[in-house]
């Protein structure tokens, strides 16, 4: 699980292999990634023309306006997609196009120049893909981040609340529940996010 790779004249990737490619993602898939982390990219129905091999170089775009939002790298043959890439569980779907990030801009799409691809997979030259690449620069410091979901539950013992609390986790999820989130040793800055985003919790201040 990593957003950082060896960088080489500027940018996350190196020119070591020799395919580069654009993936254009919907608007509902781009929200989905933005919800749960995932360490790949699992797409189905690639058209039978685009044939990424392993370890080439993958620019994640989404349209209207054109922005990146991630690199990545095609797996390794062998690695298999799912009918349903939230579900784990889900059968493996033969010829699905599974890209590892290598780095992510989720949270802020940055803006590119130049037509939206015509499909959702197309390649690219290394100049495009060069360009595409430079756009997003260092990878960000990390740091450490509290996380928390609290969740009021009615039972009859601490064991049934438990159960209860994970019930709630799974059926809602992340576009209903809201999660707090601080800077380790800051909590007092604490915020929450539903959908991804920051949401105000606080009913008088709607008013």
């Amino acid at each position: 699980m990593t957003d950082t790779e060896p960088r080489t004249g500027g940018t996350t990737d190196g020119d070591t292999t020799p395919g580069a490619w654009a993936v254009l993602l919907p608007d509902e898939r781009y929200q989905a990634e933005r919800l749960v982390h995932h360490d790949v990219l699992e797409l189905t129905g690639s058209p039978a023309a685009a044939r990424p091999r392993p370890d080439d170089r993958v620019a994640v775009l989404i349209g209207e306006p054109l922005r990146l939002v991630a690199l990545g790298r095609v797996a390794r043959a062998g690695v298999g997609g799912r009918e349903d890439p939230d579900d784990p569980q889900s059968d493996t779907v033969p010829g699905a196009l599974v890209v590892t990030y290598t780095r992510r801009a989720l949270d802020e799409p940055v803006p590119v120049d130049g037509p939206t691809p015509d499909g959702p997979v197309v390649a690219l030259d290394a100049a495009r893909w060069r360009a595409l690449a430079d756009r997003l620069g260092p990878p960000p410091a990390r740091r450490t981040w509290l996380v928390s979901l609290d969740l009021p539950i009615e039972a009859a013992s601490r064991a049934e609340a438990v159960r209860i609390f994970w019930s709630y986790v799974q059926e809602l999820g992340p576009r209903e529940l809201p999660a707090f989130v601080s800077p380790s040793g800051d909590e007092l800055a604490m915020q929450a996010f539903v959908l991804g985003v920051e949401a105000n919790q606080d009913p008088e201040e709607d008013d």
